[in-house]
């Protein structure tokens, strides 16, 4: 699969669908809060590869106010490793909605052909997270609309346009092709750089980007349709199962003591307070796993063993609890535990704010239970359900789909795997 790049630099934009092996779940690093002169090297290289640096990035690329001229450090970094120097192609990853720092080791796709190219690897942090920060901390830069009005993807492609513009004049890589690299959001941003900037970048690579996926565009239920396939290609018991179990979970909880039961039934940390509590985490697993269902360990496989195995008990809810021990494992209790409050909570700029875009699928809403029909199992919600509001066919001969069989979200970005689909 990796052998495709040879055609990047004959092509203007590339579109690919397939989807992630697992989650990013980045660092949350403090800003510095100090304004520092780029090139200069701020800090130790992640690797001894990677350099990192901060450009003088401008507050404002569209108005004139004085405010507009406010300036702040934005990080990116640079791995000099397989550059040949100008001429040269330079590979670019956009940050999307985390700080950039893992992105390095596990965005392996751009380590494992840069050598082919004698290409400069460079990523760039999106603004507003990790150590790019206006303002001078996330307390303020996430003040108020004063200073979130900033946030947006325009202004954020307008960021990644001047990096890109610096890098080439400092080292001479004028006539350096460029080729912009973003999965999920992070290819939406490669996409619309390309359509809006066609002459900084020659190219994208953008992998399971929902680029359609706004009101009127694409259904709602489009995203929960795909995730539910997945479950019921993997097995129709298991399909029928979670689907009839909203109901049942509703109907138990409504009894004087179905509460007290659901808590007993699902072992939960603490006594569940409303029956939403167990719908919104059962719906988080089915979701992630759905979105995520990467080889080898296919995750929608594990959690629908575990149901129909049926190792607690053959009833409803004894099935679904199963299924959920064998996604999570042995643990004390589920749920409503302590960690899972923490992740809720301690996630700045997520759900994405309109700030960043006005619609982007169902990690934005909660759903009734089988709002979309009875055939969709999910409430809140093939290989990737972001691939509805892809690009599934080719749009002209320089507009390129790439379409993964059993795929996973952005798997074509991470380390190449002995497991990996053709």
């Amino acid at each position: 699969m990796y052998n495709s790049l040879q055609c990047f630099l004959s092509l203007f934009l590339i579109f690919s669908t397939s989807l992630t092996a697992t989650k990013f779940n980045f660092p949350r690093l403090n800003p510095s809060g100090v304004h520092v002169n780029d090139p200069t090297t701020i800090s130790m290289p992640l690797t001894e590869d990677l350099k990192t640096f901060y450009y003088n990035q401008t507050l404002d690329h569209f108005n004139y106010r004085p405010d507009s001229y406010t300036t702040f450090p934005q990080r990116y970094l640079i791995n000099f490793k397989y550059w040949a120097g100008a001429n040269a192609p330079i590979f670019v990853y956009l940050g999307a909605e985390a700080p950039i720092d893992n992105s390095t080791t596990n965005i392996g796709f751009l380590n494992e052909n840069a050598g082919s190219f004698n290409a400069l690897i460079v990523y760039i942090e999106h603004q507003y997270y990790g150590q790019s920060v206006s303002f001078g901390s996330l307390e303020e830069a996430y003040k108020d609309a004063s200073t979130l009005g900033y946030f947006n993807s325009a202004q954020a492609i307008a960021d990644y346009t001047e990096i890109i513009l610096h890098i080439k004049k400092k080292y001479q890589a004028k006539n350096s092709p460029v080729i912009v690299i973003g999965g999920s959001y992070g290819g939406m941003l490669a996409s619309w750089l390309r359509l809006k900037y066609p002459h900084i970048a020659l190219g994208a690579l953008a992998s399971s980007a929902p680029i359609l996926y706004f009101d009127d565009i694409t259904p709602e239920s489009g995203y929960y349709s795909i995730v539910t396939k997945n479950f019921r290609e993997n097995s129709e018991t298991c399909y029928e199962t979670i689907k009839n179990s909203w109901s049942k979970i509703d109907k138990v909880a409504s009894l004087p003591n179905g509460l007290s039961i659901l808590s007993e039934r699902f072992n939960t940390c603490k006594p569940l307070s409303k029956s939403y509590e167990l719908k919104n985490y059962l719906e988080s697993i089915y979701i992630y796993v759905g979105q995520y269902n990467a080889p080898p360990s296919y995750p929608v496989t594990t959690v629908c063993g575990g149901i129909d195995a049926a190792y607690f008990g053959s009833d409803i809810l004894s099935t679904i609890y199963g299924g959920v021990v064998a996604y999570k494992g042995n643990l004390p209790c589920y749920v409503n535990s302590q960690a899972n409050l923490l992740s809720e909570t301690n996630t700045h700029g997520w759900p994405r704010p309109h700030w960043i875009t006005t619609y982007y699928g169902g990690h934005d809403k909660k759903l009734v239970p089988q709002r979309f029909g009875s055939n969709i199992i999910f409430s809140n919600g093939l290989s990737d359900p972001y691939s509805i509001a892809g690009v599934l066919e080719n749009i002209s001969d320089s507009l390129v789909a790439l379409y993964t069989i059993k795929g996973s979200h952005c798997l074509d970005l991470h380390c190449a795997n002995e497991t990996d689909p053709e």
